[in-house]
């Protein structure tokens, strides 16, 4: 059996605490107290919550860690050490709605000299399934004691590609019709299930072939980058970069199957 770092374990730890508060909301999900924070970007009492105890047990682990946070921003820490990079709950509307599609994610980034940062550690956890995934640099990326693998297709023709719809208010949808209107005749299908940290794991896992997806958040995709990473997939930006996690576009997949995507989409945004 794979044994994880002490990190990991930290993380794990905080997540299943969060994700334990989570699953009991959302069986009473009609009960939320919900505020609106932007058009159709909905923050639900149980997404403070989890983001407060997953804050709460990481400090008590590093308390000279700083943090980016989806809801609560930047906590500032001893910037010559790593800081954590949190989703609470990526897939908020699915929540709310009762769809039982949604997870945690916590990222490691790490200052590199110059200034730059990389994330090395990263896990994401579905409170409903009890799915655990989680990635390591230069440690492979794994589902509980299950390693993972991007999957071997590479005919488009055979893939299911993960994608992420623009919605009101958020994205732009006359460029992804385009990109939609490239890849939708070369595949198998397309899903979009709304929750970008998922999709990633799923590509990580060889569940998806590949993904699209523009107007990404950090928090959204930084566990997700490196787990596709660890897999031996590739990520870029929609022109062919080196995949940053303070881009909010992404292409991901194995080798065949992200160098074809980016043809379609590269080509779709001449």
């Amino acid at each position: 059996m794979v044994s994880h770092s002490g990190l990991l374990t930290v993380m794990e730890r905080a997540a299943r605490k969060a994700g334990s508060k989570l699953r009991r909301d959302f069986g009473e999900v009609e009960h939320l107290q919900v505020s609106r924070k932007g058009p159709a970007d909905f923050v639900s009492k149980a997404d403070k919550q989890a983001e407060q105890t997953l804050v709460e047990e990481l400090q008590k682990a590093r308390p000279d860690w700083g943090f980016l946070l989806e809801e609560g921003g930047v906590i500032e820490g001893d910037p010559n050490k790593p800081r954590w990079i949190i989703d609470p709950l990526d897939g908020t509307t699915n929540f709310l709605h009762g769809i039982p599609h949604f997870a945690i994610s916590i990222a490691v980034e790490e200052p590199l000299f110059g200034g730059k940062r990389e994330v090395t550690s990263g896990l994401i956890y579905q409170p409903v399934t009890d799915e655990s995934y989680w990635a390591e640099k230069n440690r492979g990326a794994w589902r509980h004691d299950q390693r993972l693998r991007v999957s071997a297709r590479r005919d488009l023709a055979d893939c299911l590609i993960a994608t992420g719809i623009p919605f009101m208010g958020h994205g732009n949808m006359a460029e992804w019709s385009r990109v939609f209107g490239a890849v939708a005749p070369s595949v198998a299908g397309l899903r979009r299930f709304g929750a970008a940290s998922l999709d990633l794991a799923h590509v990580a896992s060889g569940r998806y072939d590949g993904f699209w997806e523009s107007g990404l958040q950090p928090w959204d995709v930084a566990a997700g980058i490196l787990m596709v990473r660890e897999a031996g997939g590739f990520v870029s930006d929609f022109r062919g970069g080196d995949q940053m996690i303070d881009r909010r576009e992404m292409i991901a997949g194995n080798d065949t199957t992200h160098s074809k995507l980016h043809k379609l989409v590269a080509g779709a945004l001449r």
